[in-house]
This record gives structure tokens, C-alpha cells and sequence, in this order.
């Protein structure tokens, strides 16, 4: 059974969110503030999701997924925010979130994010028992380590951002479409802003380029997605 941590300061909404996770088969702890939130992942390092509310007095949601991430790479992190808040998505994302869902929310539409979002959580989880590596000079993704070795330097990266990698890697100087990312990383029943892509290819190129402003390894093929520039797999 998944477990999945709810962070929420308004009870009625996270009474909601809670019941319809438990009635889909999931284990729930709940949480009312970011230093609560924090507290709870600390002490329960089995949590494979969180949902996290970015507008909280205190520590706010993209604070704790900032710490989330940077303590627990491998779990995966959507952000619940307010249809007005546009800043507040890109702001989750850049933080290390793998997905945002949109207040108000159908109980339908927020267990199929969690799922689709375990699937790669596990997904990774089970690559990661087989210690694959990839190769592509210089860089070595070490899926058991959830690390990208750049020569003798390492690189966290999420469970998006390792599978985002992986269909660039292993698709080396061809290009691949937005598309085509969205179906491998988010699977083809995902129906949230497909803007997430290019977010995610942000995020990955502040990690891996000698200067992100000027890509060398992720190219953009314009019109079309992006393209991995590097050795042959080995």
C-alpha cells in the first residue's frame, strides 16, 4: 500500500483529499502545516507522494518541497494550487515538484495524478534494484543512486527528471517530441499542462550545462521537443 502524505491547512479540503486517497486504496498521513509536513517525512521516510498546498501561514508549500526534495530525491511531490496562482505552478516546479494539480479538483482527475505519478515513482524504484546505468560521455545516470554523474561530479535529480533523462539517453541525437515525453514520463492519459516538459527540461539543463542559457547537451529541435548532442551509449 502507497503511502502519501496530505498537506492542507484547510480541514475541509484536506478531509477531502484524504478520503477519496483512502477510498482508492492508499495510506494517508495528514498534515495542517509546512513545519508539520516536515516533521512527519523525517520520521516516516516510507512516504512515496506528497501533495502539498503552496498558500500556508508559515513554512509554504514550495519551501517544503524545496527541503522534501533536497532530503528525498526518489519521492514524488504535486503541488495543489489556486487556478489564478500561474507563478505559483512554475514556482513548484522550479522547486523540484514532479506535477501540479488545479483547485478546484475532481476526486477522478487528483487519483489519476497520484497514480500516474506512483508509476514512476515505482518505476524507478524497481530500475533501481537492477543498478541500471546509462552511459552517454561524460555523463553516467545512475538510476539506483538517482544521481546524474557528470565526470567525478554528481548530480541529484528527481524521479521525473531521472526519467526524462532516460528517454533522452537512450534516444541519443534524435529528436524527440513533446509528445512522444509526455506519454514516456507522464504517461498518455496525462491531461495536465503540457508546458510541464519544458519546465522539467529547465530544470535539467540548470543541473548539466556548462552555461543553460547556451544548451549543448539538450538541444531544442524548434516546433518539434528536444534532442540529446553526445557520444553513442556505451
Amino acid at each position: 500500500m502507497a503511502k502519501v502524505l496530505v498537506l492542507d491547512d484547510e480541514i475541509r479540503i484536506r478531509g477531502f483529499i484524504v478520503v477519496n486517497l483512502e477510498s482508492n486504496g492508499f495510506e494517508v498521513v495528514e498534515a495542517a502545516s509546512g513545519e508539520e509536513a516536515l516533521r512527519i517525512a523525517h520520521t516516516q521516510p516510507d512516504i512515496q507522494i506528497a501533495l502539498l498546498d503552496i498558500m500556508l501561514p508559515g513554512i509554504d508549500g514550495i519551501e517544503v518541497c524545496r527541503e522534501l526534495r533536497q532530503s528525498y530525491p526518489a519521492m514524488g511531490i504535486i503541488m495543489l494550487t489556486a487556478k489564478e496562482q500561474e507563478q505559483d505552478k512554475v514556482s513548484g516546479l522550479e522547486a523540484g515538484a514532479d506535477d501540479y494539480v488545479v483547485k478546484p479538483f475532481s476526486p477522478n482527475e487528483l487519483i489519476a495524478r497520484v497514480n500516474a505519478l506512483l508509476r514512476r515513482v515505482t518505476l524507478v524504484e524497481q530500475v533501481s534494484s537492477s543498478s541500471e546505468e546509462l552511459i552517454c560521455d561524460p555523463f553516467v545516470l545512475c538510476v539506483s543512486e538517482y544521481k546524474l554523474y557528470k565526470g567525478e561530479k554528481s548530480i541529484a535529480m528527481t524521479p521525473t527528471e531521472l526519467a526524462v533523462m532516460e528517454v533522452l539517453l537512450k534516444r541519443s541525437g534524435k529528436a524527440v517530441s513533446r509528445d512522444e515525453l509526455l506519454d514516456a514520463v507522464w504517461g498518455p492519459d496525462y491531461f495536465g499542462d503540457p508546458k510541464i516538459v519544458d519546465v522539467n527540461i529547465r530544470r535539467i539543463r540548470r543541473k548539466i550545462e556548462d552555461d543553460p542559457s547556451r544548451p549543448f547537451y539538450i538541444e531544442t529541435v524548434w516546433g518539434h521537443g528536444y534532442r540529446w548532442h553526445g557520444e553513442s551509449l556505451a
